[in-house]
């Protein structure tokens, strides 16, 4: 059976074909402005022999909707992926597994498939950074949320009139932590913020475990907090894809649409 997996995020989406344990290459792009025939277009016209099709979005009602209808004209069932206590090798700890994103679920589950001798901080940076500690039998023991780096500096630049003036314009790309303008600055504080942030957490984790974990990073945005981090991380730009390989064929369970 081939499968086509989907992770749809709030900015972002990507996906890849499954063709038996087989991961294909990953694609990906804004959706933002995407309407169903785009999906249908971007997703299935170069993909046929499509069977089924295993979703993982956080994107809203309209984006699900979408997709789903354009499954349905290629022939395949969307098979939206819910959160559970249990599933693909992980214990979820939040008190209410519902809560917890599918996306942020899917990423769990990807990481403890691929490092599942060691346990990991889960770090996808996209709209919103997160960070999730896995240990290494797979029991989830949190995590936290906050804004991403590009979501830090537009929440300076909206919520500010000083700020926001003097970031218009000003030398930008330079190296080190200090910065030489206004619009430098913010955006390099944002990203050494979110670096500091995941240290802290593989601080915090290694004292909880007396073992450091390894950082496990993902996200469109990786590659602004990835080079800043002092912990051990390797990055997996296809996380979310790889748990939806591993629900999929575990049976997850599912919304059809």
């Amino acid at each position: 059976m081939t499968t086509l997996l989907v992770d749809i995020g709030n900015t972002r989406i990507k996906w890849a074909r499954l063709g038996g344990a087989r991961l294909g290459k990953p694609q990906a792009a804004a959706h933002s402005s995407w309407r169903g025939v785009d999906y249908a277009r971007r997703l299935f016209a170069p993909a046929r022999g499509i069977e089924r099709v295993v979703v993982a979005s956080v994107a809203g009602t309209r984006v699900n909707q979408a997709l789903a209808a354009a499954a349905r004209r290629a022939g395949a069932a969307a098979q939206f992926v819910t959160v559970s206590r249990d599933g693909g090798g992980v214990t979820i700890g939040y008190a209410e597994p519902w809560r917890l994103g599918v996306d942020r679920f899917a990423a769990i589950v990807g990481a403890h498939e691929i490092f599942s001798t060691v346990p990991v901080c889960v770090v996808g940076v996209g709209t919103a950074m997160t960070i999730d500690l896995v240990d290494a039998a797979g029991r989830h023991l949190g995590g936290v949320i906050v804004p991403a780096p590009n979501l830090m500096v537009d929440a300076l630049l909206v919520n500010t009139h000083g700020i926001r003036r003097r970031a218009q314009g000003g030398a930008v790309g330079g190296a080190g932590f200090f910065a030489r303008s206004t619009r430098d600055g913010i955006e390099r504080g944002s990203r050494y913020a979110a670096a500091a942030l995941v240290d802290r957490a593989v601080e915090e984790a290694s004292a909880l475990l007396e073992r450091e974990p390894l950082v496990v990073l993902t996200g469109g945005d990786a590659g602004l907090v990835g080079p800043l981090i002092r912990s051990r991380c390797v990055t997996v730009l296809d996380l979310v894809l790889r748990g939806l390989a591993v629900l999929s064929r575990d049976g997850a369970r599912v919304r059809r649409r």
